[in-house]
């Protein structure tokens, strides 16, 4: 893949262009042990459904971008929306974009929507994080269990540059007390743009209560759908349902003026 440069890293890209020149494009945000090829396919399939070009990055220490050195602070989070995001938009000349986050990229997307209200046309979250809950902490404890087993280890290697690195990365920063401080909620009032909430039910990281404070907390218009015997990834589980339910939404969204400020 080729490369920018942003937050003083090399970042690892995927550009798929538009079929259409009347809608903004859309932004893709990967999880926390996600990378831009484990994205797959499903960029292309919405790209392909809505005509919108794509952008697909992996973040600093994951894939192929550059490989993390040093321990990740408690406010990572915040410094990819607030630092880094911006100069990836600036670099690529993306304008008003569609981001599409899945789990630690759904709450990037939201901190920036919330600084930059006039900046999105919409978001579309899988599996966001306002806030930290028990149940979370929990299911990365599990992670790091299947991690050390190996079974984990073994699936993310050929994905990441130094997959130790990666992982640690986002486990520590998680699992670190300091985190818990972790808190989007009081941002939400600021974001204007529709908002797209999907979260599968037996989610193993999160519970219906990140939904609900996003739905209770954003100014704008938001959609949410629960989805049935679903984990923490609805666009691979459930993937045809979640790109229905992306295209629907973005069908009566064209290239008109962004939120006010």
């Amino acid at each position: 893949m080729p490369a920018l440069v942003a937050g003083g890293h090399r970042l690892e890209y995927r550009w798929l262009p538009a079929t259409r020149d009347d809608v903004p494009p859309l932004v893709f945000l990967h999880e926390g042990l996600g990378s831009a090829e484990l994205w797959r396919d499903f960029p292309d399939a919405l790209a392909g459904r809505t005509g919108r070009a794509a952008l697909i990055y992996s973040r600093y220490g994951y894939g192929r971008s550059d490989p993390i050195v040093g321990p990740r602070g408690p406010d990572y989070l915040e410094r990819e929306a607030l630092d880094t995001l911006p100069e990836v938009l600036a670099c690529q000349g993306i304008e008003r974009p569609v981001l599409v986050g899945h789990s630690d990229g759904a709450t990037i997307a939201l901190i920036y929507a919330a600084a930059h209200p006039a900046a999105v046309s919409a978001l579309l979250l899988e599996a966001p994080h306002v806030f930290v809950e028990d149940v979370t902490v929990k299911g990365i404890e599990v992670a790091q269990a299947a991690f050390v087993a190996g079974r984990l280890r073994e699936r993310l290697a050929p994905y990441h540059t130094d997959v130790d690195a990666t992982f640690r990365g986002w486990a520590d920063a998680w699992t670190d007390p300091r985190f818990r401080a972790l808190d989007v909620t009081r941002s939400l009032p600021a974001i204007r743009a529709p908002v797209l909430v999907i979260q599968g039910e037996q989610d193993q990281y999160g519970t219906a209560a990140q939904v609900e404070a996003i739905r209770r907390g954003v100014t704008g218009r938001v959609e949410v759908h629960l989805l049935p015997a679903c984990g923490h990834a609805p666009h691979v589980e459930q993937r045809d349902v979640v790109l229905d339910t992306m295209e629907r939404f973005l069908a009566p969204l064209g290239s008109g003026p962004g939120p006010a400020n």
